[in-house]
């Protein structure tokens, strides 16, 4: 885990010397586009949890942090969709259903929705209030609930 996490830092960094719009990526195996999109995911999820602990007042609202953690968000939400290319369904473990490659147009518009609520989170975590933060991250989270909940299995496969 700790070298994938590594992995995706160096990835995140070329990634960022990039032009806007080069972030389409090509892998030479499967197995490599399932690691980078997992690690994606991973650390998109661990700054959302910590979004949703300030949300949900498991922890303070602190503005400085919701809008760092919502920035990191909503970088990520841009990286792991060309790892879902022809192919990317066998070579690692991984729990993306078949319907990511039978329904793609649905899937892509999943994606989009996801980006443009979190860009509204963003959005609401700079602004520094707590009541716009709260609907901003209940409209990320029903975002990600839905493509979770059409495009994600419980079981591994694929390996």
């Amino acid at each position: 885990m700790k070298r994938q996490m590594l992995a995706l830092a160096a990835t995140l960094a070329a990634l960022g010397a990039m032009p806007t719009g080069a972030q389409t990526l090509s892998f030479a195996k499967a197995e490599d586009a399932i690691r980078y999109r997992q690690g994606a995911f991973n650390v998109m999820g661990a700054h959302f949890s910590r979004l949703g602990a300030m949300a949900n007042g498991r922890v303070p609202f602190n503005a400085k942090a919701a809008a760092e953690h919502a920035e990191v968000v909503e970088t990520l939400s841009r990286l792991p969709w060309s790892a879902f290319g022809e192919g990317t369904d066998k070579g690692a473990p991984h729990r993306a259903a078949p319907a990511v490659w039978s329904d793609s147009a649905k899937f892509r518009q999943g994606a989009e929705r996801m980006q443009a609520e979190v860009a509204k989170l963003g959005t609401a975590a700079k602004s520094g209030n707590i009541d716009q933060f709260k609907a901003a991250f209940g409209g990320a989270a029903q975002s990600c609930k839905a493509c979770h909940d059409n495009f994600r299995t419980e079981q591994r496969s694929g390996g």
